[in-house]
C-alpha cells in the first residue's frame, strides 16, 4: 500500500503527460475565438454522479460514470509513482479509452472495461463524456491501483502488501444524507484508511425505505435528510430504483471514496424489497406492483447500471458489461488473495421455517458448484468469500420463517443449511486452506469462529466469518446464533437501542483487512469515527 496522498496524485501528473490526453478540449486550441464557445461551455456534458472504478484485478478494471445527457465515456489512464509523477522508461504507461454510450436506455450511465494493464501499478485517471459533435464535457479525476503480482520491477520486486475495507447497508431505515453532520461520514472513515479496494456487501440502497425530510430521534434531536422525489416513496418504477442510486451518489463522501477506491459490489434484498425471494407476491400495502419478480428485474437493472462491475467471459472494450443473468463472480487480487462474490438472492428458495429434510437453495446448484470449483482450484493464499447473508446468524422473516439459511435448530443441517454443508464438506475434501467469509446485513459488527467440535455437523474445517455494517443505516442486534455449524461469537458491538441513527458514528461499522508481506491477514472491526474496536491477525496455513 502506498503512502502518498491520493487526493494529490494528479497534481502535475496529468499535465506532465500532456494535456491533450487528459484534459479534453485543450489540445491544439486555436487562438481565434469561436462563436460557439459560450454555448458549448454552458451546455457541455457534466458528471452529476461523479466517477467510480470497480472489480480491479492484476491487469484489469472497470471505469464508470454517468452523464447529464447523451454522450460517450472517455477515460485517460496514466501510470504514476508514489509521489504522483508519471512513470518513466519501461514502466511508462498512458492510454486513452472510449467506452459505451450513455443513453436514456442506461439512465446515461456508461463504463469502460479496461484490460491489459500492468500489475501493481497506480493510475491517475480522468473521465469525461463527448457529445455527438465530439465536444468534451466536464472532467473528473481520480486514481486506482491494480493488484500486485510477483513480477520483478526495476527497483526490486513488487510489494505484496494490500488492504481493503468492507461494509453494507447504505441509507436504510430512513437515515439518508444528513448534511448537518457532514453526510455519510462512515464512507470518509473508510476512505481515510487508504484501502486498495472496497467490498460493498449488499443493501447498496434501500428501495423499500422512504426517506423523509426530518426524523425525530428518541432524544429529541431532529435528523434532517436531503430528499429527492424518487426516495420519498417505495421504489416501484425503473426510474424510482435508479433514483435511489442517484441519491446515494449525491453524498460527497461516497463520491470521494469511489473516485479513489475501486468497488466490488454485491446486491442483497433492499435493492428490491426487504427479505424478497423469487416468485414472491408482496402483501405490502404501499405497493401497486406486488409481483416481486417484476420489481426485482427493475431493481437489478438499476443496480447493474450504477455499479462498476465487469462484463463476464472476458468481454471488455466496447461492451456495456450489463450482464442480465449473473452477479456472482471472482475477483483475482494476485497471489495473496482471491475474492468470491456471492449472489444469495437471485436463486433463493422461499423463506420458510428452514426445517425441510430435502435440500433447499440459497445459492442454487449452479452457483454452489461454481463456488466449490473456483475456491478449490484457487492458488491464492487467502480465499475471501463475500456472502451477502450471514451463515450462522438467525435472521427471522416474521414469527416463523427465516430470511437467512439458519433455522433456529442447532441439530443436523436441514433445508438451506444442507447447501452450505455441501460446500463446506467439499472444501475439506479438496483440502482448501485459508478461507474467510465476510458479510454484513444484520446492522452490527461481529467476529464468529466456526469449528466442528462445537457443531452438530462436523464434516468441515474451522473458519472465520466477520460481520460489518451498517455504514449509514439504523443499528440493530445482536442476533442469536444457530449451532448447526458450531459458531462462537468471539466479539460483537451493536447500537445502544434498535434503529439507532448514524449521528454519533459510534454504532456504524466497517471492517478493514491488511495483508502484509508475509501474508498475515489482519482483520479489524471499526466504527464510523475510525476507532478500532477489535482486531485479529490470522496466520496463513501453508
Amino acid at each position: 500500500m502506498t503512502s502518498f496522498t491520493r487526493r494529490n496524485v494528479l497534481k502535475g501528473a496529468l499535465a506532465a503527460a500532456g494535456a491533450a490526453a487528459v484534459v479534453p478540449g485543450t489540445a491544439g486550441a486555436a487562438s481565434a475565438a469561436r462563436p460557439s464557445a459560450i454555448p458549448l461551455v454552458r451546455n457541455r456534458l457534466t458528471l452529476p454522479s461523479g466517477i467510480a472504478t470497480g472489480d480491479v484485478t492484476i491487469n484489469s478494471g472497470v471505469l464508470w460514470s454517468r452523464a447529464s445527457g447523451p454522450g460517450r465515456l472517455v477515460a485517460s489512464l496514466l501510470a504514476v509513482d508514489d509521489a504522483g509523477s508519471p512513470l518513466r522508461g519501461g514502466r511508462a504507461f498512458q492510454r486513452v479509452l472510449r467506452g459505451s454510450a450513455a443513453t436514456e436506455r442506461t439512465d446515461f450511465t456508461a463504463r469502460i472495461d479496461a484490460d491489459h494493464l500492468p500489475a501493481g501499478t497506480r493510475f491517475a485517471v480522468s473521465m469525461y463524456f463527448e457529445d455527438a459533435d465530439g465536444n468534451a464535457g466536464e472532467t473528473a479525476r481520480g486514481s486506482f491501483s491494480t493488484a500486485p503480482d510477483t513480477g520483478p520491477l526495476s527497483s526490486g520486486r513488487q510489494s505484496r502488501r494490500q488492504s481493503f475495507v468492507w461494509t453494507g447497508d447504505t441509507a436504510g431505515q430512513g437515515w439518508g444524507i444528513n448534511e448537518d453532520i457532514g453526510g455519510m461520514r462512515g464512507y470518509a472513515a473508510m476512505h481515510a484508511t487508504t484501502p486498495d479496494f472496497f467490498i460493498h456487501s449488499g443493501d447498496t440502497i434501500y428501495a423499500d425505505g422512504p426517506i423523509a425530510a426530518q426524523v425525530t430521534e428518541p432524544d429529541g434531536q431532529i435528523w434532517r435528510n436531503l430528499v429527492t422525489e424518487e426516495v420519498s416513496k417505495v421504489a416501484e418504477t425503473l426510474n424510482e430504483y435508479r433514483g435511489r442510486h442517484r441519491y446515494n451518489l449525491m453524498d460527497q463522501n461516497i463520491r470521494a471514496l469511489y473516485a479513489e477506491v475501486p468497488v466490488i459490489a454485491q446486491w442483497d434484498d433492499h435493492e428490491t424489497h426487504n427479505n424478497w425471494y423469487p416468485g414472491q407476491i408482496l402483501t405490502d400495502s404501499r405497493y401497486t406492483e406486488r409481483r416481486v419478480d417484476v420489481l426485482a428485474a427493475r431493481g437489478r437493472q438499476a443496480w447493474q447500471e450504477y455499479q462498476p462491475i465487469a462484463g463476464l467471459g472476458g468481454r471488455h472494450i466496447g461492451t456495456t458489461g450489463f450482464e442480465p443473468a449473473r452477479i456472482y463472480r471472482k475477483i483475482s487480487r494476485g497471489p495473496q488473495l482471491d475474492i468470491f462474490c456471492l449472489d444469495m438472492r437471485s436463486f433463493k428458495d422461499p423463506n420458510t421455517d428452514g426445517r425441510e429434510t430435502q435440500l433447499m437453495h440459497i445459492l442454487g446448484q449452479e452457483q454452489a458448484e461454481w463456488l466449490i470449483k473456483e475456491v478449490s482450484r484457487s492458488k491464492a493464499t487467502w480465499k475471501v468469500i463475500a456472502n451477502d447473508l450471514p451463515l450462522g446468524v438467525i435472521v427471522p422473516d416474521g414469527p416463523v420463517n427465516q430470511e437467512s439459511l439458519s433455522n433456529r435448530d442447532a441439530g443436523a443441517p436441514l433445508g438451506k443449511e444442507l447447501e452450505l454443508a455441501g460446500v463446506l464438506s467439499a472444501f475439506k475434501r479438496n483440502r482448501v486452506k485459508n478461507v474467510v467469509w465476510l458479510t454484513a446485513d444484520v446492522h452490527y459488527c461481529a467476529a464468529h469462529h466456526y469449528a466442528p467440535e462445537r457443531a452438530a455437523f462436523t464434516d468441515f474445517d474451522p473458519f472465520w466469518e466477520f460481520v460489518a455494517g451498517p455504514i449509514n443505516a439504523g443499528s440493530f442486534g445482536p442476533n442469536a446464533l444457530d449451532g448447526t455449524f458450531g459458531p462462537e461469537q468471539v466479539f460483537f458491538k451493536a447500537g445502544a437501542y434498535a434503529n439507532e441513527s448514524p449521528r454519533s458514528g459510534e454504532s456504524q461499522y466497517f471492517g478493514h483487512v491488511d495483508l502484509d508481506e508475509d501474508d498475515v491477514f489482519t482483520v479489524s472491526l471499526r466504527n464510523a469515527n475510525g476507532t478500532v474496536l477489535w482486531s485479529k491477525a490470522l496466520q496463513p496455513q501453508r
